[in-house]
């Protein structure tokens, strides 16, 4: 996961953070700001993930979003 990349898609990130995981209020989304970890802790605490599973929908998420940017 490349955290300055997360970080600096965290808008775009941000909706479909919301899609993914309909049950994480804005504020939840608001308080990790970019931070994977904190985003992490709340999937493991909403979700009852394992923090291996919620990194790794984490990273899938970002992969995905990555795939569907135009190259320049």
């Amino acid at each position: 996961m490349n955290k300055d990349r997360i970080e600096g898609n965290w808008k775009q990130l941000k909706g479909k953070i919301k899609q993914k995981w309909g049950e994480l209020t804005d504020d939840e989304i608001d308080q990790a700001e970019g931070n994977t970890q904190i985003l992490s802790g709340k999937l493991q605490e909403r979700y009852g993930m394992t923090r291996d599973e919620a990194d790794r929908q984490i990273d899938d998420l970002v992969r995905h979003d990555e795939r569907r940017e135009p190259r320049v």
